[in-house]
């Protein structure tokens, strides 16, 4: 790519891939610490080649976190083999949207979205919280399927707090707990953050040095992230989800101040 960065940026970026990746694997966001920190050690990098460098940093750090989750949480194997496909698909179709989306008018509805997230989980404290139901059928399992499918597309489109969605949706839809929710949205969100990918990597967009150094160490904090996930249980996803609402807020706010 014609970039050269310091022994210094590598050792911020490496650190910053790692707390990503424990982001990412504990409630999903990680994108919000690395993408800028790239930015900002690599000020000459083309904008769409950080964001294809971060993408193949957390894809391969949510598939590690999904693998450790699912071994322990075992969901529904069925029910990820049919919205794995549909999420690669619609992932991919967004991302190739995404250039006629305007962030402007998108960034007031998620806003609003993590609102309402923020206020289910704040007044009803029970939900997500209890032991996971015998998964429905019929209309409710296929409303899934859409959910799915839009939140995957969202992701190729603009993408902040896909997890947190992926979550919300299972936990509500298919009455389970925080904990299996999350495992079965780290492997559909590994899905996304992949069809979103190739389209980067087609585009001729990736710098493989460092979306490969960066992907290790993604790994290692997803790894960290996971075995948080499983000793905090519920109660911790349940705090993770009212800290990222806050966070995501703030931060899409901003960006809609400032007109980025």
């Amino acid at each position: 790519m014609g970039v050269e960065l310091a022994i210094s940026g590598w050792g911020i970026l490496i650190a910053g891939a790692a707390v990503a990746g424990w982001i990412d694997a504990v409630i999903g966001g990680g994108g919000l610490v690395l993408i800028p920190l790239i930015l900002a050690v690599a000020p000459q990098l083309a904008p769409v080649t950080a964001l294809a460098s971060n993408k193949l940093a957390a894809v391969t750090g949510t598939a590690s976190a999904a693998f450790t989750l699912v071994r322990k949480v075992n969901p529904d194997k069925k029910l990820l083999a049919l919205y794995v496909p549909i999420a690669l698909v619609c992932s991919g179709v967004g991302a190739l949207a995404a250039s006629m989306i305007d962030k402007q008018v998108m960034r007031p509805l998620i806003i609003v979205l993590m609102l309402v997230v923020g206020l289910i989980v704040v007044f009803k404290p029970s939900f997500g919280t209890g032991e996971s139901q015998a998964l429905p059928t019929g209309w409710k399992r296929w409303l899934t399927v859409g959910a799915v499918g839009l939140i995957a597309a969202y992701d190729g489109i603009f993408g902040p707090g896909t997890g947190m969605f992926l979550i919300m949706a299972f936990t509500a839809l298919l009455s389970q707990n925080f904990l299996s929710s999350a495992a079965m949205a780290k492997v559909v969100n590994t899905a996304t953050n992949f069809g979103a990918l190739i389209v980067f990597i087609a585009g001729g967009h990736m710098w493989w040095t460092l979306g490969l150094v960066l992907a290790v160490a993604n790994v290692i904090g997803a790894q960290l992230g996971a075995r948080t996930v499983l000793g905090g249980g519920t109660r911790l996803i349940r705090y993770a989800l009212l800290t990222l609402v806050v966070v995501m807020c703030l931060y899409l706010g901003w960006q809609q101040y400032r007109g980025i």
